[in-house]
């Protein structure tokens, strides 16, 4: 079995570490014709393009701002004249439970991880509509959205959200031939996380290999690992999968 993006114009969010990074880095491995990159991380992404190589556009932009969508699907096709693929990876992960939630955090969250992927996805189906052309959109959802942890209710909100939005797409365009998948992803040592563990939440260098020993593989799920999937759900090889969502997790969600 070849997963092979040949030729593919693919847009990724987020693309500047974690797991925007490793979709990139997995989708040019596999013959992605162009690779429109962003984040708001201009130094990340520029490492990014020097890494990748040529095929690579990037636009540095906040997906919290409205018009960004709408910008980045303009930058990909203006270099590329088309989107074949997009790969709605960034997101924010700050922690508001139902006694501590603000109506500021509740803006921020859903502005990135629900309001611009939909808006992304709109833009993705107008272009591939316009040509007759197939392609794939692939969502970065998360366990979560089954219930959450109560430090993550805001969060599981945007991610429940994005897995309804991920359906709705699929059933709705399926016969455009654009297939719409989300990865409910689960616990992964990105940049980020290591980040928001060790500083924000004061766990220290350490708290990795804490967490490690309590998984049945003895480790976190990795950001490759997920890439794989996301190159495997843009390919031509997963069709007709639509409408799918994959709980890439190692535990049952749901159960402790």
């Amino acid at each position: 079995m070849q997963v092979d993006l040949s030729d593919k114009i693919i847009v990724v969010t987020g693309a500047a570490s974690g797991i925007g990074l490793a979709i990139a880095r997995q989708a040019a491995s596999s013959g992605a014709g162009g690779l429109l990159l962003t984040d708001r991380d201009a130094a990340g992404l520029a490492k990014v393009k020097d890494e990748l190589g040529p095929q690579v556009q990037t636009v540095v932009a906040d997906l919290a701002d409205f018009a960004t969508p709408a910008a980045i699907a303009q930058a990909a096709l203006q270099r590329f004249g088309r989107i074949d693929g997009l790969v709605n990876a960034a997101g924010l992960t700050t922690r508001a439970s139902f006694l501590n939630g603000s109506p500021e955090v509740w803006d921020a969250l859903f502005a990135v991880n629900t309001r611009a992927p939909f808006f992304l996805m709109q833009a993705a189906i107008v272009d591939m509509r316009a040509r007759s052309a197939a392609g794939a959109i692939v969502n970065i959802t998360s366990v979560n959205a089954h219930c959450g942890i109560p430090a993550l209710a805001i969060y599981s909100a945007t991610k429940g959200a994005l897995v309804t939005m991920t359906k709705n797409a699929a059933n709705a365009h399926m016969a455009d031939r654009i297939r719409v998948n989300a990865i409910n992803l689960g616990w992964v040592p990105t940049e980020g996380e290591h980040r928001m563990q060790g500083e924000i939440l004061g766990r220290g260098p350490g708290w990795l290999a804490e967490e490690a020993v309590k998984m049945p593989l003895g480790r976190l799920v990795e950001a490759a690992e997920a890439a794989r999937l996301a190159v495997f759900l843009l390919a031509d090889i997963s069709v007709p999968m639509s409408g799918t969502v994959t709980d890439f997790e190692q535990k049952v969600a749901g159960l402790v």
